[in-house]
């Protein structure tokens, strides 16, 4: 996966690279770091509902800032150079990285409605995430469909691709939880209900071409990059809709004759994510430790702290909605990774932030 990484400028034979304008940085930011505000949110999702309250309030206000100042950013890219953003918009390596915009407008409208209880907010992030998520869907896939010129499926596919999945996953979640303060829940939860299936369609989609690539094409440590832990983190925002959808069944009567196939199925979401956690650490281990691959900042390691954090928070939900008190242990364990995985990821970009230079 090459989403644009984060570098910075170095000394070739004595004699400084020159420094880019502020405009020329505006040009290259990449959307991608919204992921920053998808792991930010879940992990503080995730230590509210395990009783961290000062965790889960600082992350937050964190997220809520982080968020302002990179739409900001986006923004002034879109004034700056909207010729190369619609470039990346249709890009196989580039483009699904817009996803992490929607999913993080819907992650952090979670956050506003679970802590805070701000509906309005959770609202208003709901009228951003959905449009934009219908944009996108349609004119990625879309260009992906009629694009003469395309890429073999190992050099096109990658794990970054899954982000469409938790994009549609988390509208679906925002829409499920605000179907309980509005008069039209029943068309909301109808809505969350097609999003959630949709989400599911699409995961079985791209997972079947990952899997392939994962299984019959040369494999090096280079290409196991960390948004490859989205294959989990997919089916962990899956569970989380389906136990949003199952908790606010009986808004809904037409919820009821269908709540065999939404217990089954999230369980299902819920046991493949489950089931990907060993897998990606066995893989991580092989390309950090017997293949050496060096480990440092990027921003794409924000794409394997929100798997992380969205497990505890599906888990910790899954129980709720299913009455499973024997597995209490697991979300609050997935809590205390996810928030020392967060904070060694933002460590690493503090370290990097005074050097930060966007390197598309």
């Amino acid at each position: 996966m090459t989403f644009p990484p984060v570098t910075h400028t170095e000394a070739v034979s004595g004699n400084s690279q020159p420094r880019q304008t502020i405009r020329e940085k505006l040009q290259q930011f990449p959307p991608v770091y919204f992921a920053m505000v998808m792991a930010t949110g879940i992990v503080s999702v995730a230590a509210h509902l395990q009783g961290m309250a000062k965790i889960a309030a600082g992350l937050m206000w964190l997220n809520a800032t982080l968020y302002v100042v990179f739409w900001l950013l986006l923004l002034a890219r879109v004034m700056t150079g909207p010729k190369a953003l619609l470039q990346e918009l249709t890009d196989f390596k580039l483009a699904p990285s817009f996803f992490t915009i929607v999913a993080g407008t819907g992650v952090l409208g979670r956050e506003f409605l679970i802590i805070r209880l701000e509906s309005p907010i959770a609202a208003a992030m709901l009228w951003i995430a959905f449009p934009l998520w219908a944009l996108f869907i349609y004119v990625v896939f879309t260009a992906f469909t009629v694009k003469e010129d395309k890429p073999s499926l190992a050099d096109g596919i990658h794990g970054g691709w899954l982000v469409a999945v938790v994009a549609t996953q988390s509208v679906s979640i925002l829409v499920a939880l605000l179907a309980r303060r509005s008069p039209n829940h029943e068309g909301m939860l109808f809505g969350a209900l097609v999003l959630w299936l949709c989400g599911g369609m699409l995961y079985i989609w791209i997972i079947s071409l990952i899997f392939y690539r994962y299984t019959f094409f040369k494999f090096p440590p280079s290409d196991l990059m960390p948004p490859y832990w989205i294959n989990m983190g997919a089916m962990a925002i899956s569970t989380l809709a389906g136990a949003t959808l199952i908790q606010n069944a009986t808004l809904a009567p037409f919820l009821e004759p269908i709540m065999p196939f939404l217990k089954g199925f999230t369980v299902f979401f819920w046991a493949t994510a489950t089931w990907w956690i060993p897998m990606l650490v066995i893989l991580g281990f092989w390309r950090h430790v017997s293949r050496r691959f060096p480990l440092k900042y990027d921003p794409l390691y924000w794409g394997l702290v929100f798997p992380l954090g969205m497990y505890s928070v599906c888990t910790h939900q899954l129980l709720q909605v299913l009455h499973l008190p024997f597995l209490q242990w697991l979300p609050f364990a997935f809590a205390c990774i996810a928030i020392a995985a967060w904070l060694t990821t933002f460590i690493g970009f503090l370290k990097q932030l005074p050097r930060i230079s966007w390197n598309t």
